[in-house]
């Protein structure tokens, strides 16, 4: 295989997690005679633009369909991000009823509501029919579309031309990356900002984050490998910033190379000097992962054997992408983990992929009163126990897996 951003071969794997389903194709009732789809999930690192990607094997078309069950307001921790995200963007640059704004995966709406509410016209670009009838029903503009260079002329002859684009969390997920960046540099006016967010590559090996590797995610990005992809694609990079999100995150701010440019702030070179003192240049850098999810798979089921001979029960919290990854890895199926709570309703009644798993309403914990909640979204612990808490009436405990098994 070549890289999707450079086209080099790929000659440096990175880890093999074998094969499973796609991690947000959940398992309807009725369907559980019927076979999954089990694809590899192999991620390797092109040493020459130091891109990290999947290995070809699902497409996107499979892998965002209709029944796409991710719906993004049913976290209030990531609803309150988006608002803070819009205001920020107001105040910086200076938007306007006059401006116009563009979110590629808009999903259900959960920021574009907020540019909404401030009378700014507004725009999202969705593919995924369920979270744009969502979005819908909050009264957006939703264009059902997979985001490219095509779509971008299109929208631009319609007059949508963009002050400001946004896009959280769909970077990794587009498999032709050079179409997807090259659509902003149509779509953005000379003036214009983009701004992408995505789990940053350092986060990722630093906190052995091996479930956040699934089918969906086609790319695992530093800002070495986006700055080389942007300056590609018509787009330069002005500023970057840090973010709590999805265990550590990068927030990067684009502008047309061609458009009236502002000047590059520090915190570029900062984060290019970090990670390349961090190694992302080096194939040495890229060993310590597969030893670590090696690891981290022989605690978990250490800890599920172990609390299912003492007569423990032991459910899960939040039916995650990256949950799915950490459960297919290790083989968890519901002798182990009798099932997962999740707040969301489009999931509940259906089944894991994969493990098979049953997905049930957080009521369920309530009733059930079990000894450990497994927090899949290790990332929403704080905002999951805030929202659990009774459990530790019944002196219930936390657990999560990564990057260390810990029970709290």
């Amino acid at each position: 295989m070549n890289c999707r951003g450079c086209a080099a071969p790929l000659s440096l794997p990175l880890i093999d997690l074998g094969t499973s389903p796609p991690s947000n194709a959940y398992v309807h009732a009725d369907r559980l005679e019927q076979a999954e789809q089990w694809v590899p999930l192999k991620v390797a690192v092109c040493q020459q633009c130091w891109l990290v990607q999947t290995e070809d094997y699902t497409s996107a078309d499979s892998l965002f369909d209709a029944e796409y069950a991710y719906f993004s307001s049913f976290s209030s921790t990531w609803l309150a991000h988006a608002e803070r995200y819009v205001a920020e963007m107001v105040e910086r640059f200076g938007l306007t009823a006059d401006s116009r704004v563009v979110e590629i995966a808009a999903n259900d709406g959960y920021l574009l509501q907020y540019v909404a509410a401030r009378g700014i016209a507004c725009l999202g670009v969705e593919p995924t029919r369920s979270t744009a009838q969502a979005a819908r029903e909050k009264g957006l503009e939703i264009r059902e579309l997979f985001f490219g260079r095509d779509t971008a002329a299109q929208l631009h002859s319609e007059g949508w031309g963009a002050d400001l684009m946004a896009a959280n969390n769909v970077l990794a997920h587009v498999p032709d990356i050079n179409d997807f960046l090259g659509g902003f540099a149509t779509l953005l006016k000379p003036t214009g900002v983009a701004t992408f967010e995505f789990p940053q590559l350092l986060t990722l090996m630093a906190g052995a984050q091996f479930d956040t590797l699934y089918h969906e995610h086609y790319s695992y990005l530093s800002l070495t490998a986006v700055q080389t992809l942007c300056e590609r694609n018509g787009l330069e990079v002005f500023d970057v910033s840090q973010l709590t999100t999805h265990g550590g995150s990068l927030r990067v701010f684009v502008q047309r190379k061609d458009g009236q440019r502002r000047a590059v702030q520090p915190a570029v070179q900062q984060q290019l000097q970090a990670e390349l003192d961090a190694g992302v240049k080096t194939a040495e850098y890229y060993a310590t992962l597969a030893p670590a999810a090696e690891r981290i798979k022989h605690e978990l089921l250490r800890f599920l054997l172990q609390a299912k001979a003492d007569g423990k029960r032991v459910v899960g919290y939040g039916a995650a992408a990256k949950g799915n990854t950490l459960l297919n890895y290790a083989g968890v199926k519901p002798d182990l983990l009798a099932w997962v709570a999740d707040a969301n309703p489009h999931k509940q009644g259906k089944f894991l992929p994969g493990s098979r798993i049953p997905i049930v309403a957080p009521a369920q914990i309530d009733l059930e009163k079990p000894d450990y909640v497994l927090v899949l979204p290790w990332n929403l612990l704080h905002e999951v126990s805030q929202q659990l808490a009774q459990v530790r009436q019944w002196d219930g405990r936390f657990v999560i897996a990564v990057p260390e098994l810990s029970v709290l």
